[in-house]
């Protein structure tokens, strides 16, 4: 709407060109993804106040005027834009009631959470037109909504494939040396930061290995290939 007034100002354009350009463009990019919004009573004000700034200026009225919001939209022929989230949002609801049950939206409308809960904040589906339910959920629970593992399940595995890969690589090779290679000069004070070597290794007790030489352990490909395994699958609590 910025971009409209300072391109499309009243005075250089008609009102109904302004405000064909606030559906089309402005009106758009506001709603965009709106079905999915969680609105307090905080964010529609900031929405409604937005709205209203260029509207007022649109109509030729400022705030010293004193023109109600719904008398300045009755003239201008125009709905409120959070209407029009409302209604997207009811949209989407009923369609996710028509969703077969395995489907993932429908699951997670439907999921109810184990254990005890604090007083819940305002939750998406109870902004919508649908009664009954509440739907919030902890990573671990979204997780297990999926079969496919989590990204840092994912990362642990990558980097359990590559030290093995370059555990069995020839002395010759620049990244074995690097490995198995002891800097020179002195340490500087302090804590030492963590090494690549030292994820691997926590990697590994996570799989449950203790042993300490992890590169021997590397050239029994058909072993190593189990721990890269299980790290990809293991969940952690």
């Amino acid at each position: 709407m910025g971009m409209i007034n300072n391109i499309m100002k009243p005075s250089l354009v008609q009102r109904h060109t302004r405000i064909r350009l606030y559906k089309i463009l402005a009106r758009s990019v506001l709603c965009y993804g709106s079905e999915a919004w969680t609105l307090r009573k905080k964010d529609e004000s900031r929405i409604t106040a937005n709205e209203m700034k260029f509207m007022r200026y649109t109509a030729g009225y400022t705030k010293w005027d004193h023109k109600r919001n719904e008398d300045v939209m009755e003239e201008l022929q125009l709905e409120p834009v959070i209407n029009h989230v409302k209604h997207y949002r009811n949209n989407w609801i009923n369609h996710l009631q028509r969703m077969r049950r395995d489907r993932i939206p429908k699951v997670m409308l439907h999921y109810r959470p184990n254990g005890m809960l604090s007083r819940p904040k305002k939750r998406w589906i109870e902004k919508s037109t649908f009664c009954g339910g509440y739907l919030i959920l902890i990573n671990a629970e979204l997780h297990a909504l999926y079969t496919s593992p989590d990204i840092i399940r994912n990362i642990k595995s990558r980097r359990l494939r590559w030290a093995g890969h370059v555990a069995r690589m020839g002395e010759s090779r620049n990244a074995y040396r690097v490995l198995v290679g002891k800097p020179e000069g002195k340490k500087p004070l302090g804590r030492p930061r963590r090494r690549w070597e030292d994820n691997i290794k926590m990697d590994l007790r996570e799989v449950g290995y203790d042993g300490r030489d992890w590169i021997n352990l590397a050239q029994d490909r058909d072993q190593w290939r189990a721990y890269v395994r299980t790290a990809m699958n293991l969940r952690v609590p």
